[in-house]
């Protein structure tokens, strides 16, 4: 059992019928998910024609729930209808959403965490490249040609950066159990420190890559948790070491605000709990291979 999905995992789609849901919509049949269904209000009891499937569309998340038994929501839906998608999905008591969609307000993204915390579901995002369990499940945006099954995992605020370790981990015949793209959001559903326990409690996965960036405080939280929890290898990367204070580079969250979310502060905090941190994106794999031997 991997963590957060497997083949067995049924997932909703809302936003299907856009360009993107439909374009890797068909990507994650294609890698062999299990997409039983898609979400458009204005397009319920029609579907959804794919090389390899015939999806169903529902009008709410609720029915294609019911009808379906779906556990994963994978969400395209555009930033200023985002928000009610995901309500949806907790309402609809949905285990796990995943928000692909970039530009949520913040405003919104706090409506968002309040209501998560009343209730049984788990966030993945949002602006996050998605979940990807190598030669099992995906639901994802990530090049999955680059991905090899094995067991180390991946978390990551950055989705580029995410292909990059895969490729690398790939390219020294090291495989991923799972790959998970937190999103680069100020606020997200999921922290590292949450899919860094995960990881811990995974009996497929052996060691853990995390990469994170400036801006906010995650990844000295989740090192933090490792200094007291950790139970596998870990190592880091954390871009940005060259950005200008209190100017946004890329993700909404990757900004400067004080002196303890530097890349510099973060790498040195993270070096104090004797993690490995590599120096260059280059160097992830490499920085593993010294405390990991699959």
């Amino acid at each position: 059992m991997s963590i957060l999905i497997d083949r067995h995992s049924k997932i909703v789609v809302c936003g299907i019928t856009g360009q993107m849901g439909r374009f890797h919509t068909q990507k994650c049949l294609a890698y062999g998910s299990q997409i039983v269904a898609g979400v458009n209000p204005d397009k319920g009891r029609t579907f959804l024609e794919c090389d390899t499937a015939k999806i169903p569309i529902f009008c709410t998340v609720a029915e294609a729930r019911e009808a379906t038994k779906a556990n994963v929501a994978l969400i395209f839906v555009p930033p200023a209808f985002a928000t009610d998608s995901i309500f949806e999905c907790i309402e609809a008591e949905i285990p796990l959403v995943i928000a692909i969609t970039e530009g949520i307000p913040v405003h919104d993204m706090v409506r968002v965490k309040a209501r998560l915390a009343r209730s049984s579901t788990r966030l993945i995002g949002p602006n996050g490249p998605g979940v990807l369990c190598p030669g099992k499940c995906n639901a994802s945006i990530m090049p999955t040609q680059v991905a090899l099954p094995g067991r180390v995992g991946i978390v990551s605020k950055s989705g580029t950066l995410t292909y990059e370790a895969m490729w690398q981990l790939s390219q020294h015949g090291i495989g991923q159990s799972t790959c998970v793209g937190i999103g680069g959001d100020p606020i997200t559903g999921t922290s590292h420190s949450d899919v860094i326990k995960l990881f811990n409690e995974d009996p497929e996965t052996d060691a853990i890559v995390m990469i994170g960036e400036i801006g906010g405080l995650s990844e000295v939280q989740a090192a933090e948790y490792v200094s007291k929890h950790g139970s596998k290898p870990l190592v880091a990367f954390i871009a940005g070491s060259s950005a200008p204070k209190a100017k946004r580079m890329g993700h909404a969250g990757a900004m400067i605000t004080g002196n303890s979310d530097t890349a510099a502060a973060k790498i040195a905090a993270l070096r104090d709990y004797h993690i490995p941190v590599a120096e260059l994106p280059s160097q992830i794999a490499q920085t593993l291979l010294t405390v990991y031997r699959p």
